[in-house]
């Protein structure tokens, strides 16, 4: 099969001929027709987390995907060879950027019957990270959320089931996007390029940060006491470090670069938490509940055939893809 590698950290994406994987007695083997590129693809990429998550090279990369069940594992009731899946694998398996991919049954989920393959394998990273931001900050209809870059993947995700939950939610967005957002169905728009988000709002429950650094820090200062700030761009914290069985040195390390953000954090009566997406494909289901419902779409900027993978990745890196989703149909079907 053909897929896209990396030699080594910061390497070239280059394409490759692989054996078709094998699977196990509770995987299912899919022939992908459609993969989406993330920011994560990116960071795996130049080495972000090499500390603590090493891979061994060469790497295919690619996080979530859109296919057929081309072969099932002997312990597979759940699903039939033929069916639409989408999904996203666990760490360890990852490799979307290829002909096929050998996943557990438990990390897969019918596609919705509405969406073409392509809008299917926009959603799982991006939409999984979102639903799982919310439910770990317990939001619930009444409550004032914040959501940072709403234009973005899993912005986009996170203002739709925020507003399905029945929040009133504000986001920030660049100039160009501020309608876009509001499609959304964000009740505030930040125009984080003529305004001060930190001056503009106070008092709310949530927020999911994806940004980091300063704007991370400005956020604790807009919410009110008890609430939570959900981040998936860092730092990491002591609790991820347990969560993922990292060795006591690791966890000192994380104490020391979250310290920062939890002393703040404390002194004014927030909670932080840094969120490592789990795949999940009972959660995947529900995600396609609320797609046939229409109260979550997917929004694709961008379409690349499977030999322009590369392209799409540098794409994403120098942040020509600012709206939605960029997805590589990775069959010529798709």
């Amino acid at each position: 099969m053909k897929a896209f590698q990396i030699r080594k950290y910061k390497g070239l994406l280059e394409q490759t001929e692989l054996p078709t994987p094998k699977f196990g007695p509770n995987d299912v083997l899919v022939k992908i027709s459609a993969a989406s590129v993330n920011q994560l693809d990116e960071m795996l990429r130049v080495g972000t987390f090499k500390a603590t998550l090493s891979y061994p090279m060469p790497l295919t990369l690619g996080n979530d995907f859109a296919g057929e069940i081309a072969e099932l594992g002997v312990n597979v009731t759940t699903f039939k060879v033929g069916d639409r899946v989408f999904g996203k694998p666990n760490p360890s398996r990852i490799g979307t950027f290829a002909d096929y991919i050998a996943i557990d049954a438990r990390d897969i989920a019918l596609v919705p019957k509405s969406l073409t393959d392509v809008e299917a394998a926009s959603l799982p990273l991006v939409a999984l990270t979102a639903l799982q931001a919310l439910e770990i900050g317990g939001v619930k209809s009444g409550d004032k959320v914040l959501i940072h870059g709403g234009a973005g993947g899993v912005g986009s995700m996170a203002i739709q089931l925020a507003k399905a939950l029945g929040a009133t939610v504000a986001t920030t967005a660049g100039t160009a996007n501020v309608d876009f957002v509001r499609s959304l169905g964000a009740d505030i728009v930040i125009d984080y390029k003529n305004q001060d988000f930190s001056k503009e709002l106070s008092g709310y429950d949530f927020a999911l940060d994806t940004q980091g650094g300063e704007t991370l820090m400005k956020t604790l200062t807009v919410l009110r006491p008890g609430a939570q700030v959900i981040g998936i761009a860092g730092p990491p914290d002591v609790a991820f470090a347990k969560a993922s069985n990292l060795s006591p040195v690791f966890r000192v390390i994380f104490s020391l670069l979250s310290s920062k953000v939890n002393k703040r954090a404390k002194a004014v009566g927030v909670g932080y938490r840094f969120l490592w997406v789990k795949s999940s494909g009972k959660q995947l289901e529900k995600l396609a509940e609320l797609v046939e419902s229409g109260k979550l779409k997917p929004f694709v900027a961008r379409k690349y055939s499977f030999d322009q993978t590369p392209e799409a990745l540098a794409d994403l890196a120098v942040g020509k893809i600012s709206r939605g989703k960029a997805v590589i149909r990775v069959s010529a079907e798709a």
